[in-house]
């Protein structure tokens, strides 16, 4: 491996994707470096069957590696600038909905017959009405979904485009930035090797959160603490929704729960998708995702349901916190739980012969059966009950016993990276991008700022006559 280049990008998914074929175009020494494997090699040993339970792989395979999480996620392609991150606070609402047309197209470059999804206005209005009235805002929002068997495709893409143009180098590991002088110097590698650079995006993904807080405090890097998100992922007959999500396909909604006034929202919804879990090898705990493909469906819909809880000084472990609970949840079941929503009001366990004989089959085969209420706090459990009962005003069945509760979901990016407008940390040549790095919360915003960053720096570079 060299030992130096113009720009290290560290992450291989969307963040560091785009950002480095923004920097190539340049004519700019790029390399590109990731823990996980490359895209044909990425393999989860359950979703292949080749195990019955979650096999604890370090790294995880739905987590790590080429096309980072997106490449397995639902494939969702959020077009509406409210979702998906706080990139607006950073470049502005104008630039934000360029940046998010210009990522659109290149992603639809090699996924041109993807869908888009677009309610009608009408159809629309009269969802919001019914929402309204149950205390649900539900935001209507423009949608593609790649699907999980297509986002293949599109990696492929982007990973020719890349090819004989930038470095990249799979199953490597960086455990460290160097700065001196206020600048950034190069990376270091789990060999002990070191590589030079003037500048250095770190776009290491969510499952790269934990890793991107210890940077920063061993390079006293300020950090802003923003909401964990910790809920419970359901898993419906997916006609209870299917008016819906027909024109939707993902339901935007948010709810203020009127016990605890606390931030709820839906998450991820997967019509006619599957119930995952995903290893966070940082933490040592499973959890729970959804994805939904193009040409395999399911005969459920699901969807997570997060809370929002910002923590005041002197806490500063928002990540360990969602940790805490995953681990409860995994006590208990061995890996993901899972309960029926009337075993739960019920005050049992589910079992699993109620759960066979429910209406909804679940999709997590592996899941065991059990009560989320020993692992989930009270107050979250309360705030998700009663965005329950009040989504049965939109999507009417799901406040009935059927519904299944997997546990539990958590989000592991609740820490954000002090940055500038160019997203450049106080250390100069050092950006921050992505997820990982608590700028963005999905594909699109993700993809984004990895050009933002990009362009910084390749701006920084002509004016230096360095490309």
């Amino acid at each position: 491996m060299r030992d130096r280049f113009d720009v290290v990008v560290v992450g291989a998914g969307p963040a560091g994707i785009f950002a480095a074929r923004e920097l190539v175009k340049s004519g700019l020494d790029v390399a590109v470096i990731d823990k996980g494997k490359p895209l044909g090699e990425r393999l989860c040993p359950l979703k292949a069957g080749m195990t019955s339970s979650c096999a604890h792989c370090n790294p995880c395979g739905v987590l790590s590696g080429w096309g980072g999480a997106g490449a397995f996620s639902d494939g969702k392609l959020t077009l509406t600038p409210e979702f998906g991150g706080n990139l607006e606070r950073y470049v502005g609402r104008e630039r934000l909905c360029a940046l998010i047309e210009e990522v659109d197209a290149a992603y639809m470059r090699y996924g041109d017959d993807t869908p888009l999804y677009e309610p009608d206005p009408s159809f629309a209005a009269e969802v919001v009405k019914k929402g309204r009235g149950a205390g649900l805002q539900v935001i209507p929002a423009k949608i593609r979904h790649v699907g999980t068997d297509k986002s293949s495709f599109i990696l492929r893409g982007f990973y020719d485009e890349l090819k004989g143009k930038a470095a990249m180098f799979m199953e490597t590991e960086v455990t460290g930035v160097v700065a001196e002088g206020g600048s950034v110097k190069g990376v270091t590698l789990g060999d002990g090797s070191f590589i030079a650079a003037q500048a250095v995006i770190l776009a290491p993904g969510r499952v790269g959160a934990p890793w991107v807080e210890r940077l920063a405090k061993d390079l006293g890097l300020p950090v802003d603490s923003i909401p964990v998100d910790v809920g419970l992922r359901l898993e419906m007959p997916a006609e209870w929704s299917e008016a819906i999500t027909q024109q939707f396909y993902e339901v935007k909604v948010l709810f203020d729960a009127p016990t605890f006034d606390d931030k709820v929202r839906t998450f991820c919804m997967c019509p006619h998708g599957e119930v995952v879990t995903e290893y966070q090898s940082e933490w040592d705990v499973v959890t729970v995702n959804g994805h939904s493909y193009r040409d395999h469906k399911t005969d459920n819909t699901n969807f997570a349901i997060l809370v929002s809880t910002e923590f005041t000084e002197p806490f500063r472990d928002p990540n360990g916190y969602g940790a805490h609970i995953a681990r409860l949840a995994n006590m208990l079941g061995g890996g993901a739980l899972i309960q029926r929503l009337g075993d739960l009001k019920a005050g049992r366990r589910s079992t699993r012969s109620r759960i066979e004989r429910g209406l909804t089959r679940p999709t997590l085969k592996d899941a065991e059966p059990g009560d989320i209420s020993f692992a989930l706090p009270y107050r979250h459990l309360k705030d998700i009950l009663e965005m329950v009962s009040a989504l049965d005003a939109i999507m009417p069945g799901i406040d009935g016993p059927h519904t299944l509760l997997y546990g539990v979901e958590v989000k592991f990016y609740s820490l954000r990276l002090s940055v500038n407008g160019d997203l450049q940390t106080p250390i100069r040549g050092l950006y921050a991008a992505g997820d990982g790095a608590g700028i963005t919360r999905g594909l699109i915003q993700s993809s984004a700022s990895g050009i933002v960053a990009a362009r910084a720096i390749t701006q920084t570079m002509k004016a230096k006559g360095l490309s």
